[in-house]
């Protein structure tokens, strides 16, 4: 246990912080899910949410700028072959 004042608030900080980042990152693996198990139809709307929580936890720092784009345009090369696909048949 911490032995200076400042430790205990810094332990109380990091406390606060580990909850509020676990539900930013639950929160984003939430709606990357969704995105891929929803029917086609509802796959552009659900990667304009998926895309808005990512930028909102890299604008909380929970995650990198470079992590959130490249789950972005995986997600987004997904939605255009299901798209492709769907056209051809």
């Amino acid at each position: 246990m911490p032995h200076h004042k400042s430790a205990w608030k810094r332990m109380r900080t990091n406390e606060k912080r580990r909850l509020r980042n676990r539900a930013v990152r639950s929160r984003v693996r939430k709606a990357i899910k969704k995105f891929r198990l929803a029917p086609i139809e509802e796959k552009p709307q659900l990667l304009r949410k998926a895309t808005s929580e990512l930028d909102n936890a890299v604008r909380k720092g929970v995650i990198k700028d470079r992590t959130a784009s490249r789950y972005k345009s995986r997600l987004a090369r997904l939605l255009n072959k299901l798209q492709k696909e769907a056209a051809t048949t």
